[in-house]
């Protein structure tokens, strides 16, 4: 039986207009712009208006990657929504995006991932065009974090932006598209890293708005350990599956939550910074839709090209962890 390989043929973004440098967090809580770039990189980050949902920032980079990969919103199969902050508990963001696109025949469900659910949502999508269930398939991360994020806290609120990216996988030529998956998660440390209220744990009420328990609550200390340590790890097994070497690696997109997370992981992966994807200072920690935003830019920007062995790896709440190998199956000159 042929081997099927399923690639990416198509990326988007978007993120939104308004920008909030860390001068304009400094008037709002004890903070400096040049405290916040000694510990994290961030410069700025995006906020979306108070108008705009996690489904319409993720509307229009699910637009712009159909776009790319020349294809209609009737032509998809299967809509993936990573998330932490959807619209409403039910239904699923990804439900309202298939009625804004209109893809008419797509079935359309959310993940809650933290900030490893795109990579998530992409080995979902492989495995149902394998499987032979599908054959598009939309994968998008989408967050608006700026609405969970407790704008008292300054160890938190430097750290977080929104936006959106998406991607559309289809079966690719014999050789190409995702060579290896590699996901792990680690449920007794989950407490590191949370949202307190809002769910059947803790309803939402008087109390627990009083006590702000609806906003992330981080530790960061113990999820930058963590960090360090499982990205070298997962990103070691996901090229070990892969049957590469370090040598091999032509470009990592790591998740974008802190430059010294990055850095770490770059020497271990022994990569010149020309190798790596950083869009950090620009936009934060955008959770979700840090790798497929940092993707989109790098494809936009003729970064990768065809054949190129690509990395993605992320950490998030859970705690969780994903990495992914790619061999680039996509020529600019389609």
């Amino acid at each position: 039986m042929k081997n099927i390989c399923v690639g990416i043929s198509g990326v988007g973004s978007y993120v939104p207009e308004k920008i909030v440098t860390n001068h304009d967090l400094s008037k709002i809580v004890e903070t400096s712009n040049e405290w916040i770039i000694e510990r994290t990189g961030i410069h700025e980050r995006r906020i979306a208006d108070d108008d705009m949902a996690t489904s319409d920032i993720a509307t229009k980079a699910a637009i712009n990657a159909l776009e790319d990969a020349r294809l209609r919103p009737e032509d998809i199969d299967l809509i993936i929504v990573a998330t932490v902050t959807a619209d409403h508990a039910f239904p699923s963001t990804a439900c309202i995006i298939q009625k804004n696109i209109g893809a008419v025949k797509a079935a359309a469900f959310d993940i809650s991932v933290g900030c490893s659910g795109f990579v998530y949502g992409l080995s979902i999508g492989e495995n149902f065009i394998k499987s032979g269930t599908y054959d598009k398939v939309l994968v998008i991360g989408a967050e608006t974090l700026s609405r969970v994020v407790d704008w008292q806290e300054r160890n938190t609120c430097v750290l977080f932006g929104d936006g959106a990216g998406a991607c559309v996988l289809e079966k690719c030529e014999e050789g190409f598209g995702i060579l290896s998956i590699e996901l792990g998660s680690d449920g007794s440390n989950g407490e590191v890293l949370v949202q307190p209220a809002g769910g059947s744990r803790l309803p939402a009420s008087m109390d627990t708005v009083e006590n702000r328990l609806h906003f992330i609550k981080m530790d960061g200390k113990e999820v930058f350990k963590f960090a360090v340590r499982v990205m070298e790890r997962a990103s070691t097994n996901a090229l070990e599956k892969a049957n590469l070497q370090l040598g091999d690696l032509d470009f990592l997109v790591p998740h974008q939550a802190n430059m010294r997370i990055i850095d770490a992981a770059a020497k271990k992966l022994k990569l010149e910074k020309d190798r790596i994807c950083v869009n950090l200072n620009k936009y934060g920690n955008m959770s979700s839709a840090s790798i497929p935003v940092a993707l989109d830019e790098a494809v936009k920007d003729n970064k990768i090209n065809k054949g190129d062995n690509i990395l993605l790896v992320a950490f998030g709440a859970g705690l969780t962890w994903a990495s992914m190998t790619i061999k680039w199956s996509r020529r600019e000159d389609r």
